[in-house]
């Protein structure tokens, strides 16, 4: 396991720690989401936690989940969840995200909206003053015409490139195209996110403006928990 990788775990057992007894959970995707779901199988193995369900982000997650034992449900038959557990691809200071880098933005979104609070983990490689600087911004887009979307972006300033995987586009949970969109640092974020909400034929972009509640953040020295601070 590289320092990296035990830097994700260490976040994610923290972040699982917040788990109680009966809970809602959304379950993210990614790499570091497996080091949660196995801390929280623990849990639930060893007795400390009990009745909780979850609602995964993705397959993948969805699985792993059920390899686990941890029992799942879906948002129409909880609407509202008490916790999400997923990490980010790029977090400034604001707690403001970039995700998708899984491809599973749309759906994270979704989850993330229906949570009461959104916990995110990270190792510390990942913040940033300014998002943008260190990742590109996934953007979910329909089959039908992906190039204009393209086109699209770069008259927002940035430079997209479609994900593959080998030769042949990286497809979505929800059979989608994905664009990886460079726009350097992010001057206003706010702004971008309006534009691409805009468009039609974008599905989904990977902007988490103020959805996070906290952050854990995992390095060599410590591991920091951070709130966000909004009205």
């Amino acid at each position: 396991m590289t320092d990296q990788d035990q830097f994700k775990k260490r976040a994610a057992e923290k972040a699982v720690e917040f788990v109680e007894t009966g809970m809602v959970l959304g379950l993210g995707h990614g790499s570091t989401v497996q080091f949660a779901l196995e801390a929280l199988a623990g849990r639930l193995k060893g007795g400390e936690i009990k009745g909780i369900v979850g609602v995964p982000c993705s397959q993948k997650t969805e699985d792993e989940a059920r390899r686990l034992g941890i029992p799942l449900s879906d948002l129409n038959e909880h609407k509202q969840l008490d916790l999400t557990l997923d990490g980010a691809d790029e977090v400034d200071r604001q707690l403001n995200l970039i995700k998708g880098g899984g491809g599973a933005l749309l759906r994270e979104k979704i989850v993330a909206q229906a949570s009461r609070r959104e916990i995110i983990m990270v190792d510390e490689s990942k913040l940033s003053d300014r998002l943008g600087t260190k990742h590109s911004v996934p953007i979910e887009i329909i089959q039908f015409g992906w190039q204009r979307q393209v086109d699209f972006v770069a008259g927002l300033g940035g430079k997209a490139t479609l994900r593959k995987n080998s030769t042949e586009p990286v497809l979505s949970g929800q059979s989608n195209f994905i664009l990886d969109c460079d726009f350097g640092p992010i001057k206003d974020l706010d702004k971008l996110a309006r534009a691409l909400e805009s468009r039609s034929g974008v599905v989904e972009h990977g902007l988490f403006l103020g959805m996070a509640t906290d952050v854990i953040v995992a390095g060599p020295a410590a591991i920091h928990h951070l709130l966000a601070k909004r009205k």
